[in-house]
């Protein structure tokens, strides 16, 4: 048995996988010294899950079977019905050793579909030049048809690796068996879900010539489409429906195609039709609703999405559409980004190898005209030793609620803001850092996330948003931290006015405190944090139709104070509430219009923005470096030159 496992030395996984793997292979071999190898089988699982190429684990997986009396007798060490991983390849390293090559495959793929990211295929017996030969190809179909249907498509570029033996010899028995359609139109699978798009053609074509039905024609389709060749994948596939109309997942698959090769007005008829021949297929409702909103961007389609997967919780296919099209998307799948004048130069600072690495510096900001205190906090993360002096406050104040609020996360001081909240418990803060992201996959499982912080007090969930914790110590949070620390603020916010959502959560909304914690929030100071707030209202009426009128009536009265402001000065945060009264698609068609016509006049508006002034920033940012604690004056938005639309703006 040992020779099975040659070569494989110096391949280990490193650091706690390492150090627990081969705590798992000593604690095996000192129970096997004892005599309980039942016991110790379930150690040598734990190593080989731990880490499945650490050499002293096979070794010690040898020395086992010897003790057993062989590897046959061995296996029955081993429970048969379970599923873990560990346990899995054990039993498929000793099936190899007796030369039981198709069960060892199947063990193989098995543990393959339970976590494709981990190196199960790195084993010597299954890349020995001689195993093509030795497996029957009905058992390299049969191991493939398990595996494949789990993995993405593609699979990441690490994942490739681990699985990358397995398709090698995939690879080799489907040209040994030329003539084998159904080998040749899984490993067609196999080969496109690694990146392998020729070959997964070849394979494919070749299947369909030797067999032309339905499973390689849906395979070539795949492999068609994977190639960059979307035309000749719906060719392949409207003739395969000509011939057998009986597959509904094939239809929703060409409506698909179309829509995401900008032609969704072709599809939406597969995908109606598909739905109409089973109103309750898992897929074809929810393709619908996606096509449709690829065809005209309307957020009822999203909704109805959502609406979908609450009533039909079995039909996860509507929350792989409603994410794909939520992706990247403002409030859909990722919080808005800041448009603020201090945020601007923030990152052209930041983006400056000379200026952006010393944080130390004492730059100053001078800005034409307050901004929302968040902007500000943003700044000071990067900088803590800067500083803004603001020049002007506009006309509405925005330092002041829009209506009497019993809670302030801000107070001013002057033209300087404060925290008007006590920082957050440390506890607090750090299961707010483990939960804030500035993504989601759609606006419900935002929600759902959010209900980690539902535990917290209020005056935590409160505190949070002023005294936001530092981003985690991870890839991401140090990318966040180096050039996008408005970002993390931003998210932070977000999860914690979620959190506020689920406060109390079994009082009824109206008269409950989370709805009167997210008004005041709301309607406080003109604030990132009246964003957040309108997102978790909008986000907890996606949920929960009964909170739907009420969210969508205040969240919209907030759009509307702001527009009224936006005609006499700058209201950056009106954008971002604009885009949440479109995802209140209950609301009267008046609300959405004048949205959108909002938006229209804020995208005018930075259109006249004269040339040259962000460059004109840019040079006093390098300026204001370069004199230390200097005064940097941070533009607010420049002049235009003039004002069209409905909310033109009045001047003096």
């Amino acid at each position: 048995m040992d020779g099975l496992h040659a070569g494989d030395a110096g391949a280990s996984a490193g650091g706690e996988e390492r150090l627990a793997a081969e705590g798992e292979t000593a604690l095996a071999r000192l129970v096997m010294d004892g005599g309980d190898l039942a016991h110790a089988s379930g150690h040598l699982a734990g190593a080989f899950a731990a880490d499945p190429r650490l050499p002293d684990a096979h070794e010690a997986l040898a020395e086992f079977a010897r003790r057993a009396g062989g590897p046959q007798a061995a296996l029955e060490l081993f429970d048969p019905d379970e599923p873990f991983a560990g346990t899995l390849i054990c039993r498929a390293h000793l099936q190899a050793a007796c030369g039981n090559w198709p069960e060892a495959l199947m063990l193989v793929a098995a543990a393959v579909r339970a976590d494709h990211e981990r190196p199960w295929s790195h084993v010597a017996w299954l890349t020995q030049e001689a195993l093509p030969a030795l497996v029957p190809p009905q058992a390299v179909t049969q191991a493939l048809a398990h595996m494949v249907t789990a993995l993405p498509d593609p699979l990441p570029e690490d994942a490739r690796e681990a699985v990358r033996p397995f398709h090698d010899l995939a690879a080799a028995v489907v040209e040994q068996h030329r003539g084998d359609a159904s080998l040749a139109a899984i490993g067609s699978a196999l080969a496109r879900r690694m990146g392998d798009t020729d070959r997964a053609v070849a394979w494919a074509e070749r299947a369909h010539r030797l067999q032309p039905d339905h499973i390689p024609a849906v395979m070539l389709g795949y492999a068609l489409r994977a190639a960059g060749r979307p035309d000749e994948a719906l060719r392949v596939w409207q003739e395969e429906i000509a011939r057998d109309g009986s597959d509904l997942s094939l239809m929703v698959d060409i409506a698909e195609l179309y829509a995401s090769t900008g032609r969704p007005g072709l599809g939406l008829p597969w995908a109606e039709r598909a739905a109409a021949a089973d109103p309750e297929h898992p897929q074809a409702a929810p393709a619908v609703l996606g096509v449709r909103y690829a065809a005209d961007g309307d957020p009822a389609h999203l909704l109805a999405l959502a609406d979908h997967l609450r009533t039909r919780p079995d039909h996860p296919y509507a929350a792989t559409v409603l994410a794909r099209h939520s992706e990247w998307q403002p409030w859909l799948g990722v919080v808005a980004t800041a448009t603020e004048a201090t945020v601007n130069v923030l990152h052209r600072i930041l983006d400056d190898p000379e200026m952006g690495a010393d944080r130390t510096a004492g730059v100053q900001l001078a800005a034409s005209m307050i901004e929302p205190p968040s902007a500000s906090l943003a700044f000071l993360a990067a900088f803590p030793r800067g500083e803004i002096v603001n020049r002007s406050v506009g006309e509405p104040d925005p330092r002041e609620p829009v209506r009497p609020v019993g809670r302030a996360v801000w107070r001013y001081e002057g033209l300087t803001a404060h925290p008007a909240v006590p920082a957050p418990s440390p506890e607090a803060a750090r299961l707010v850092r483990d939960t804030a992201s500035a993504t989601w996959p759609h606006i419900p499982a935002a929600y759902d996330h959010g209900v980690r912080l539902s535990g917290l007090a209020l005056d935590d969930l409160l505190g949070v948003l002023a005294h936001p914790p530092e981003p985690p110590d991870d890839q991401q949070g140090r990318f966040l931290r180096a050039h996008r620390p408005e970002l993390w603020i931003r998210a932070v916010q977000t999860f914690a006015c979620l959190g506020l959502a689920h406060h109390r959560a079994d009082e009824p909304w109206v008269g409950s405190v989370r709805r009167s914690v997210l008004l005041d929030l709301l309607d406080g100071p003109e604030d990132w944090v009246s964003e957040a707030a309108a997102f978790a209202m909008v986000a907890t009426a996606w949920v929960d139709p009964s909170v739907r009128e009420d969210a969508g009536l205040r969240v919209t009265e907030r759009m509307l104070a702001a527009a009224t402001a936006y005609r006499t000065r700058e209201v950056t945060v009106l954008g971002s509430l604009c885009r949440l009264v479109l995802l209140c698609p209950w609301l009267e068609p008046a609300c959405g219009d004048l949205a959108r016509d909002l938006l229209a006049a804020i995208r005018r508006s930075a259109d006249e923005v004269p040339a040259g002034a962000g460059d004109r920033a840019r040079e006093m940012a390098r300026a204001a470096e370069a004199r230390g604690r200097s005064r940097l004056p941070a533009p607010g938005p420049a002049e235009p030159q003039r004002r069209r639309g409905l909310f033109r703006r009045r001047r003096g």
